[in-house]
């Protein structure tokens, strides 16, 4: 797997929303989170900036999911129910996109995930300095 990838198609299951992203620093930002919310989709996200996502085909069937603050937005296709991207509450300026929506790209290539403590997240903690590492999830392929 490539992760300096930059620019990958991508889309939700049954395929009606159909988008292109432009990666803010390819497949390295790959990372899962434990708010929530996160811990109970369980998706790999990466990032794209907030001019890097371009919706191709569906637009009209994303849907868009909002708790507590109401800041993040989360956005899934109301036909087949896949979260595609989301734009992160701590961070408007980019958006967190499913790695597994991402063309040639499974979850299950990542060896090893960042996991962020998103339970402890720093605009409730007033930690500005980001967001803390709650631990790292491993996929270790059975032989």
């Amino acid at each position: 797997m490539n992760l300096d990838v930059q620019d990958l198609d991508g889309a939700c299951h049954c395929g009606t929303v159909r988008f292109n992203v432009k990666l803010k620093n390819g497949l390295h930002t790959a990372r899962r989170c434990t708010c929530s919310y996160c811990q109970l989709k369980g998706a790999v996200a990466v990032s794209a900036a907030k001019d890097g996502i371009t919706v191709l085909s569906g637009g009209e069937a994303l849907t868009k999911y909002q708790f507590n603050t109401k800041a993040a937005e989360h956005y899934f296709c109301s036909k087949c129910g896949i979260y595609t991207f989301h734009k992160p509450r701590a961070n408007p300026d980019f958006y967190g996109v499913n790695a597994a929506c991402l063309q040639g790209v499974s979850p299950f290539d990542f060896v090893e995930l960042p996991v962020n403590d998103g339970i402890n997240h720093p605009l409730d903690t007033k930690d500005l300095s980001g967001p803390r590492l709650a631990g790292t999830l491993k996929f270790i392929p059975a032989e």
